[in-house]
Parts: structure tokens; C-alpha cells; sequence
């Protein structure tokens, strides 16, 4: 087994904490605009949530729902859809151990990549909020390339702008299907983000619930 040359990162609920960052964006929106009576804040949140399902469903679908359900007409649906594209990156927040855990592997020698399935230049925004960009030296959007994880081609592709194999590799990410059996399917080790333990089964090799323990495995 070939040592491990460069770590490849998800960013949704990986290293970005989405749904604390979700909550912190549409705290502000809902009163800044604002949007709904003070009565109805908390039901919009909520509601909002549902309706984008952990990120699955693109945010103008969501907006006009929101739209018609809470009667909502000082606001068109495309007002709202861009300032959640211009505003969500001010709200963005890491999941904790992310900075130094970086930081560590980067002194350490190890390349580091990001491939995130979404929408650009929003998940590009997103990720320099946390302003670490100096550390990687590939940051791939889907909507970018034309490709989604788990397709093998987009974690080849950020194999090739790192210059190293993807048996040389270890991808880190929350989600079982894109993540892990993306990053399997070309030779990858990979890494579960499972913080609350919720996945049942795993083809992972390792499973962690902070990224401190992502450290010590990578570095063993």
C-alpha cells in the first residue's frame, strides 16, 4: 500500500458545518428583510429547512414555497435567491478542530484538495470564507466541470492537478454514496465524517466523530 501523498476534502457538513451555518443565515434574513411577522420567524426557519433537505433541493425551489406559504410579497423569489448567493458565505462557519487540523497537515507535506458537488461560484464563496485556500492546491466545484461526485472522473481529476495517484490519496467526506464509494471506485482510502453516528454501515476504512481523530489517522 503506497503512503498517503495528498487528503481531499468534501466541503458540505464536512468541513463546512452547514447546518449551524443554514440557521445563522436565515436568522439574519428572516429579520433584516424582513421577510414574515415576528410571530412567523421561527416557523419559516423551519420551514426553509425542510424544504432544502441537507442542501438537495436548489434554493429558488425553496423560495417559492416559502413564497406562497407564508404569503410572502415584498420579496420576489429571485430577491430572495440572491441574497442567500451573496450573503450565505458572511454566515459560514467550520466544524470544530478544521483550522488547525489544515494547518497541520499542510506542514506536515501533505497536498490537499477539495471536491464538492454544487453550485459555482457559491460553494467557491462558501469556502473562502473560512480563508484557507492557501493551504490547497485543488478546489473543484461540480457545476464548474461538469461532473458530480461519485463520478471516478472528478476524483481523478483532482488527482491530475495535485500530480499524484489516486492509490496515493484519502478522501474525507459525510456522505456514503458520493464520498466513500466515489473515492472507492478509483482506489482511494477514505474517511466517514460521521459526527452524530447516524450512518448504519459504511464502506469506509476509517469513521470518525471530529477531526482530530482524522489527524491521527493520517498521520499514523
Amino acid at each position: 500500500m503506497q503512503p498517503i501523498q495528498a487528503v481531499l476534502f468534501d466541503l458540505d457538513q464536512t468541513l463546512l458545518d452547514r447546518t449551524t451555518s443554514l440557521k445563522r443565515f436565515l436568522s439574519w434574513q428572516v429579520n433584516a428583510l424582513p421577510l414574515v411577522a415576528n410571530s412567523e420567524r421561527q416557523s419559516f426557519i423551519e420551514r426553509f429547512i425542510e424544504l432544502d433537505a441537507n442542501g438537495a433541493v436548489w434554493k429558488d425551489v425553496v423560495y417559492r414555497k416559502l413564497i406562497q406559504k407564508f404569503k410572502i410579497s415584498k420579496f420576489s423569489e429571485q430577491q430572495l435567491l440572491n441574497s442567500y448567493i451573496q450573503d450565505f458565505n458572511q454566515f459560514c462557519v467550520a466544524f470544530a478542530g478544521v483550522d488547525s487540523v489544515i494547518q497541520s497537515l499542510f506542514e506536515a507535506g501533505f497536498s490537499l484538495g477539495l471536491i464538492s458537488n454544487g453550485k459555482t461560484p457559491f460553494q467557491e464563496n462558501n469556502f473562502q470564507a473560512f480563508g484557507l485556500n492557501p493551504y490547497f492546491s485543488s478546489v473543484i466545484v461540480s457545476e464548474a466541470v461538469g461532473l458530480r461526485k461519485p463520478q471516478a472522473e472528478i476524483f481523478r481529476l483532482a488527482c491530475q492537478q495535485m500530480n499524484v495517484q489516486p492509490e496515493q490519496c484519502v478522501m474525507i467526506g459525510d456522505n456514503e454514496i458520493a464520498d466513500i464509494q466515489g473515492a472507492k471506485q478509483v482506489g482511494m482510502r477514505s474517511i466517514l465524517f460521521d459526527p452524530e453516528q447516524k450512518i448504519p454501515f459504511t464502506q469506509a476504512d476509517h469513521r470518525v466523530q471530529n477531526f482530530e481523530a482524522i489527524l491521527a489517522i493520517i498521520k499514523r
